[in-house]
């Protein structure tokens, strides 16, 4: 349950442990109705975390509180994507209409250099920017959360960071989602000891389905964590070891690195949308940038009138998803680096306008392989969403870039590093059809933090947010909440059908759109293809949680998308 409880003869445990006998608590695994309850709800990958969330909030915690426990519970249930040796963005709202982000993007290390990853040739040298220590970026998770709790947090710090101590060292029951995860990366795990000993067993074999998985190094990482903040992470007897362990296997990553590594409070992106407020993350996430691009030329069509993944409805969404898929390579990266980006300007209304000008409604247009291509950026991220019993909301995506990041785990921490360094442009100057990009808004940079598409976004009303959008999925990201978003708005779907319709995606280059298999009629696929358009099927695209707030009725809505791992949305 929560913090420790068990066993636990405080005052203090039997008191909650009491209040939780008092109010019951409900969960939906994902499907078209919505999760509603009265006092707040989490939804995230992992129905443990999300438990975990929502405990704090029964303690009388805040959304932030909320965010704090299930992030670091996500660390412990869900590896492939949740985690404290990667980093992310936070969105929060409030009821009272004070918003902020927190960015916690990991940074490019002290020793990094723009051509760190090219041998002799110019080429990168064996995917050394996606695989390997030379991969990691500095990670920014702990520090991130660190920041938000101080700023907006209510409940003590150790108590939220209690639950993930607790399922790390006591063990979690081995899920299908674990179980193929862990399988699929076996090779991958196999190459570092301190990942094998973290994943197998100790003959090496799997775990299997229902067997109880401890990891007590990463409990102990937790443990410094829970008593000393971000410090427990970012100096001493961690930063040590991490330091220490980059250093034998050949990553630059020092102390000073960590000592040095700060989040950023930052101001929100804003846009409006058919009278709603859009509230999202700024730069280094191209997210918040993209949407509000899109969501600006979509304003000009009667998407509701179009009707929901018509052919025509599905052409405008690609050629709008082209246009700002084109910008977001061109112009956008790190703002502590890149001076003079032209945000306003992409956000602008009136320059929606001119793009929506160029869309022709019975031909797509091309995407020329001699303009901006697309680097590639892993679909296994992680997103949750909360509300808590006062309507604050928050909203929030964190990574280590691919499946279980480097598969690095740091011997006797217990907790894997990222390899978020391959989300830079690796190659100056060179950008072609292949999907290489070398523009210079996200060249390799000391400190420096990588562009993004995470997109954790509020909506909010005449200052009080309504619903929260976001996702995992990479490049997927921006387009999967932009169609949740206008599921609810334009085509009036409750929370629960807004994440589950079926989704495209187009990202100007390759020029082809990815549909998820089985969600479109052949006849629509045969009009739309008919434009001219080149479409490639997928399986599901992206996993959004979001929450909802239903003022009329005085209820709070949840949905965890069925697409993906082992989520719930859970309320009390």
């Amino acid at each position: 349950m929560s913090y420790q409880l068990f066993g636990s003869k405080t005052l203090k445990g039997v008191a909650f442990f009491l209040s939780l006998l008092l109010v019951s608590t409900s969960f939906s695994e994902g499907g078209r109705t919505p999760l509603r309850v009265k006092n707040g709800i989490v939804t995230s990958a992992s129905k443990l975390a999300s438990e975990a969330g929502v405990n704090a909030l029964k303690q009388g915690g805040n959304a932030v509180d909320a965010a704090v426990a299930t992030a670091f519970a996500l660390a412990v249930t869900w590896p492939s994507a949740g985690n404290i040796g990667g980093g992310g963005f936070m969105v929060y709202h409030g009821d009272d209409g004070h918003a902020t982000t927190f960015d916690f993007r990991e940074k490019a290390p002290l020793a990094a250099t723009e051509r760190m990853y090219l041998g002799l040739d110019g080429n990168v040298v064996d995917n050394s920017n996606h695989i390997g220590p030379l991969a990691v970026g500095v990670p920014g998770t702990v520090a991130g959360l660190w920041k938000a709790h101080q700023e907006l947090g209510s409940l003590p710090w150790a108590d939220l960071v209690a639950p993930a101590v607790k399922l790390a060292r006591e063990g979690i029951p081995i899920s299908y989602s674990l179980y193929t995860g862990f399988a699929r990366s076996k090779g991958r795990f196999d190459q570092y000891p301190s990942t094998a000993a973290k994943f197998f067993k100790a003959d090496g074999s799997l775990y299997e389905l229902g067997e109880t998985w401890r990891q007590p190094d990463l409990a102990h990482t937790l443990e410094l964590i829970q008593n000393n903040g971000a410090d427990g992470f970012y100096k001493g007897e961690n930063a040590e070891r991490l330091a220490g362990f980059m250093a034998e296997i050949g990553g630059i990553i020092t102390e000073e690195d960590l000592l040095q590594y700060e989040p950023q409070e930052r101001e929100p992106v804003r846009g409006t949308y058919r009278g709603y407020d859009i509230v999202s993350m700024p730069p280094p996430s191209s997210g918040g940038v993209a949407l509000i691009e899109m969501l600006n030329i979509l304003e000009g069509f009667d998407l509701a009138d179009l009707g929901h993944n018509s052919a025509d409805y599905l052409h405008v969404l690609t050629e709008t998803m082209r246009r700002a898929y084109a910008d977001r390579a061109e112009h956008l990266g790190d703002p502590d680096f890149n001076e003079g980006m032209p945000l306003e300007r992409l956000m602008d209304k009136d320059y929606a306008a001119t793009l929506r000008a160029s869309i022709d409604m019975d031909e797509a247009s091309e995407s020329s392989p001699a303009d901006f291509a697309q680097i590639y950026e892993s679909e296994e991220t992680t997103h949750f969403s909360i509300v808590d019993k006062d309507g604050n909301m928050v909203s929030m995506t964190y990574t280590l870039e691919f499946g279980y990041g480097s598969a690095i785990v740091v011997e006797g921490g217990g907790y894997l590093l990222n390899n978020e360094m391959g989300d830079f442009n690796a190659v100056p100057g060179v950008t072609n059809a292949r999907g290489l990009i070398g523009t210079p808004p996200n060249l390799v940079e000391p400190e420096k933090r990588p562009l993004s598409s995470m997109t954790p976004t509020i909506v909010a009303k005449d200052g009080k947010p309504v619903f929260t959008a976001g996702s995992p999925g990479g490049k997927t990201i921006i387009n999967t909440t932009m169609q949740v978003i206008l599921n609810v708005i334009d085509h009036e779907m409750n929370i629960a059908q807004s994440v589950e319709a079926g989704r495209i995606h187009h990202q100007w280059l390759p020029d082809v759109t990815s549909m998820e298999a089985g969600a479109l009629s052949p006849d629509t696929i045969r009009l739309y293809e008919e434009k001219g358009h080149r479409m490639t099927e997928r399986g599901g695209q992206g996993a959004a949680m979001a929450v909802y707030h239903d003022r009329a009725n005085g209820l709070f809505e949840g949905s965890a998308d069925s697409r993906r791992g082992d989520g719930a949305a859970v309320g009390y």
